[in-house]
C-alpha cells in the first residue's frame, strides 16, 4: 500500500511532462519562423535573379 501512495504522490514525470510541451512549442516556433524567412528568402532571390536577367 505504501508503494502504492509513494507512486501516487511522485511528481517527477510532470516535470518530463512540462518539458516535452515546452520542445514541442519551440519546435513548432521555429518551424513557423524557418518557413516565414524561408518564403521571403526564396523571393529576394527571385527578384535578384530576375534583375540579373
Amino acid at each position: 500500500m505504501k508503494s502504492l501512495l509513494n507512486f501516487i504522490q511522485d511528481e517527477e514525470g510532470v516535470d518530463l511532462a512540462e518539458y516535452a510541451i515546452l520542445l514541442g512549442i519551440i519546435t513548432v516556433a521555429i518551424a513557423a519562423v524557418i518557413t516565414a524567412f524561408g518564403t521571403k528568402l526564396e523571393t529576394s532571390i527571385t527578384n535578384a535573379s530576375n534583375v540579373l536577367n
